[in-house]
């Protein structure tokens, strides 16, 4: 271990290996690559990481306190309906903050290549439709149709990020009522919508943003 002076922090390493693991794959995310993208030096790496192994394991964990815990934090919020419920769940995907689309991409992406992530997602994916599941049956006596809504709502967004569509902010509102409605059963009211709207262009001033 060298004595040299630390000019990166573990948050530098983690932030480079997910960009590269995000734009190149896992593959890509090396010690040496990450210490020329930052300008250090590989034994800088050693001070906050064990082996390559340790940050891959660490970029996993992120990912899952990330993109995981923002579906279940927003599935089991305190709804006065079942529509407005699907709009707090909605916020994943209408707010980047919360919910990463290209790194869930990229792990899965990775996950085709190594079974040990493979069922890190099986994993992520049965929590994440567990808690959905949960959400709808909170409002739905029968417990099938609570499953087939969660699967519905959850394989269709994560369908729509394989397929990378991308629509304006007014295209998203013209069509929203109707996916809230068709996901839950009821019309959402004018009041939930124009609030979340204004979630909307808050994450996306630009007015371009993806499906949700």
């Amino acid at each position: 271990m060298t004595s040299d002076p630390i000019s990166t922090t573990r948050e530098d390493w983690l932030a480079a290996a997910l960009q590269i693991l995000i734009e190149e794959g896992a593959s890509a995310v090396k010690v040496l690559t990450l210490a020329q993208r930052l300008g250090g030096s590989r034994s800088s790496f050693y001070w906050f990481f064990k082996d390559r192994d340790a940050l891959l394991a660490a970029l996993l964990e992120y990912w899952s306190a990330r993109n995981t815990k923002a579906i279940t934090d927003r599935a089991s919020k305190p709804a006065a309906s079942v529509s407005q419920a699907v709009l707090h769940v909605f916020e994943c995907w209408a707010d980047p903050a919360l919910f990463d689309a290209k790194l869930d991409f990229a792990v899965r992406e990775w996950a085709r290549r190594a079974p040990d992530i493979r069922e890190a997602v099986h994993r992520a994916d049965a929590e994440r439709l567990s808690a959905l599941s949960a959400m709808f049956a909170r409002f739905c006596p029968d417990p099938k149709e609570a499953i087939v809504r969660a699967r519905t709502l959850y394989f269709m967004q994560i369908g729509y990020y394989a397929l990378d569509v991308q629509e304006t902010n007014a295209q998203r509102g013209a069509l929203l009522e109707h996916y809230v409605e068709v996901f839950s059963g009821e019309q959402p009211s004018a009041p939930d919508l124009h609030w979340f709207m204004q979630i909307i262009d808050k994450a996306h001033p630009e007015g371009a943003t993806q499906v949700g």
